[in-house]
């Protein structure tokens, strides 16, 4: 049974930052909700009250609510009309699919000034003959029955058989209560036949229901397999039940659907124990030494590079771009980097310790991609590498021939004394060829040897 709680009321309460006391509008739909209680007290000041689609029987504890306008009970289990005199600024009531059968308790609405509109829609009660005539006459202030607009001529026509008519619906109602009190007698050995059944179903599963005792101890596979069976059979025969359940035909009464509401309540727990059962073991993000492991359960891209010169990793992470940056958590740690994404996680492990206070996370605004750094714990001192344009090496090197002084190259002999005798060339008889190019010096005639005889007779080479 689902109760009317202060907790309850709070968190319907958001748009009135929680205050109960001077709430004026509160939906309780859907809560399975089996009693009215405590609002007559926590919340005074309630104008509008929504208790549609629960299990509610009867209409209490709201009769405090002076300033109550609209209330909503549609398909409930209410069967009569009652505790809403009180209700002094009530102007329209909802009660939409119950089981008002009652219908003379209409009557308590009559002094109801401000009273207006009234729904009455399938319940039995609108399958009395006069039903509408009846309601009509009854509530003079009432404008609207049923989502239809009220007419004077349809109320005077209505005044003037009254009597005659309350009569025929109290006929009518009695025939209903009659009705009411044998589909309860059936509901209710119908309730017995069915705990009689399971009490008998429990019985046979217990062993030695058959008269033996079953003493073997060491079967324990035989157990094993025998438990797999039996559950195969009873998730079939609670298959063929739920099947049976709903192909079975009911009248529509406040029973039947109490009774539908726990069958529901009964596949839906069916379901929560199977899902609890098929639940995945938790992710292991260690190893049983301590030692972190590598997880990338989001399945995200991500390159992972050691920067040497500054002595720090840099982890690139293509997160979705459009990813709210309060859905990302990080948390770097000496040895490993974990990062969760809406609830997935990415862990690397580091070859070397970080120093985690030092660490750093940016986010990009174009690619969404997250970038963290993270310095090392134990850096390595080295030379920072230089590297220099040619074109600012060639600067260089003009600028340091500029600074340098230029010295001539002097021969030893320049310091001795100036030959005064030497001062103008003498006139040489060689004659120089112009443009600086070579002279053609005279072919030389090889000398006769001294053997050389002239013989005149022997004709000259040609």
């Amino acid at each position: 049974m689902v109760r009317i709680t202060e907790n309850l009321v709070r968190k319907k309460a958001e748009h009135n930052d929680l205050e109960i006391s001077t709430l004026e509008e509160v939906s309780l739909h859907q809560q399975d909700i089996e009693k009215i209680e405590h609002l007559d007290k926590w919340c005074r000041e309630l104008k509008i009250l929504y208790l549609q689609s629960n299990l509610i029987p009867k209409i209490e504890n709201v009769g405090r609510l002076k300033k109550l306008e609209y209330l909503n009970l549609a398909l409930n289990n209410v069967e009569k009309i009652e505790n809403l005199s009180g209700c002094e600024s009530l102007q329209k009531l909802d009660m939409t699919v119950n089981f008002v059968g009652e219908l003379t308790s209409i009557e308590n609405l009559k002094d109801l000034v401000h009273f207006r509109e009234l729904y009455l829609t399938g319940n039995p009660c609108t399958e009395y003959e006069g039903y509408r005539e009846y309601v009509i006459t009854t509530l003079p202030h009432l404008q609207m029955l049923d989502g239809q607009a009220v007419d004077k001529s349809e109320r005077i026509l209505a005044k003037q058989d009254y009597a005659e008519l309350r009569n025929k619906i109290i006929k009518q109602q009695e025939a209903h209560r009659k009705k009411r009190v044998k589909q309860k007698q059936e509901a209710k050995l119908k309730e017995e036949k069915k705990e009689q059944k399971e009490q008998k179903e429990k019985n046979e599963k217990k062993p030695g229901f058959d008269g033996r005792w079953y003493t073997d101890i060491n079967e324990s596979d035989k157990k094993k397999t025998e438990d797999s069976e039996s559950q195969v059979d009873t998730l079939e025969k609670q298959q063929k039940q739920d099947q049976e359940f709903w192909e079975e035909k009911t009248e529509f009464t406040p029973e039947s659907r109490i009774e539908v509401h726990k069958q529901m309540e009964k596949q839906k727990a069916r379901e929560n124990t199977d899902k609890k059962e098929e639940e995945k073991a938790p992710r292991r993000l260690f190893a049983d030494d301590g030692r972190p492991l590598n997880v990338n359960e989001a399945k995200v891209d991500f390159t992972l590079t050691e920067d040497e010169e500054n002595n720090q990793f840099i982890l690139d992470i293509a997160v979705f771009k459009h990813m709210d940056t309060s859905l990302v958590d990080v948390d770097v740690q000496t040895n490993y980097v974990k990062v969760i994404m809406k609830g997935k996680i990415l862990q690397l492990c580091m070859t070397e310790d970080i120093n985690a206070d030092s660490s750093s996370a940016k986010r990009s605004q174009v690619t969404g991609h997250l970038l963290i750094t993270m310095p090392k714990a134990k850096p390595l001192i080295k030379p920072k590498h230089i590297i220099v344009n040619k074109d600012e090496n060639k600067e260089n090197n003009v600028k340091e021939k500029r600074k340098t002084h230029e010295k001539l190259e002097v021969d030893k002999k320049a310091h001795k004394t100036v030959d005064i005798a030497n001062i103008v060339s003498k006139k040489s008889d060689k004659v120089k060829a112009p443009f600086g190019s070579k002279v053609r010096e005279a072919a030389k005639e090889r000398p006769n040897s001294e053997d050389f005889v002239d013989d005149l007779d022997v004709p000259p080479l040609e």
